[in-house]
């Protein structure tokens, strides 16, 4: 239940439109449901301004099916992650609307409101071998209400591609750069803006990468202060963090 159902809600019983015993029923899940080998949390959206995402790798398909189904029928968005082709396709099949990105292993549905208004963020990959990161990235700040814009394949190997598309990298509110490798990438783009920059290093290069390790430790102590890193091929943790940003300019603007 997010913050204007639950406000829709209440105007309702002061108006006499619902009575308190209906009222009770909708409020009845509220802060959590358990399903005994799940707490879904219907208290998130207020708290955060996110519902509650399901983490597919690791749960059976029942699991995963049941859990978006409480997650709808809780009047949230639904979202997926790291979800396989054969469980997409059985949760299309149980929850009509449900949208699927077999490269970002992700699945959503929205509820009806305009796309877009939160503010823009533009999601840069470093090679095509990071997409899988940075279009669960682009795909979740899209669920979010965020602009997005994506620019991939203008890694270091060729900064000229980069140097191309300076005018939208300067127009982006938050910029997500996803890279492996040696992860110099968001260093680079750091260097040269003053917006929030958010580093994604994913499990992509040789063996001396350390399957995405290597590309961490050079976001980490990259010398453009600031910039935040979040775990690897963690596209989904990168998005909320870029919301977050954007939810607390909205709520200081919103104050004043």
């Amino acid at each position: 239940m997010d913050r204007k159902r639950l406000r829709r809600l209440l105007e309702d019983v002061r108006h006499g439109k619902r009575s308190v015993s209906v009222a009770l029923d909708e409020l009845r899940d509220l802060p959590y449901e358990d399903l005994g080998y799940a707490k879904i949390d219907h208290h998130r959206s207020l708290r955060q301004g996110i519902p509650e995402v399901v983490f597919a790798q690791g749960k059976t398909r029942a699991q995963i099916l049941e859990i978006a189904e409480r997650l709808a029928a809780g009047g949230h968005d639904v979202m997926v992650t790291r979800i396989d082709l054969e469980d997409a396709e059985a949760l299309t099949k149980r929850l009509p609307g449900i949208r699927y990105s077999e490269q970002g292993r992700i699945a959503w549905r929205k509820g009806k409101r305009k796309p877009g208004g939160l503010g823009r963020v533009l999601v840069i990959s470093a090679g095509t071998a990071d997409l899988p990161v940075a279009e669960e990235a682009a795909i979740t700040a899209e669920c979010a209400d965020c602009d997005v814009e994506r620019l991939f394949d203008v890694g270091v190997s060729g900064l000229h591609r980069l140097f191309d598309q300076r005018e939208r990298i300067h127009e982006a509110e938050v910029v997500i750069v996803v890279a492996g490798m040696e992860g110099a990438l968001p260093s680079v783009v750091a260097c040269w803006i003053e917006q929030p920059v958010i580093a994604v290093p994913t499990s992509i290069g040789y063996g001396a990468s350390f399957g995405g390790l290597a590309a961490l430790l050079s976001m980490l102590n990259s010398c453009a202060a600031g910039t935040t890193v979040v775990n690897i091929d963690n596209g989904f943790g990168a998005a909320v963090a870029a919301v977050r940003i954007l939810r607390g300019k909205t709520s200081k603007a919103g104050r004043k």
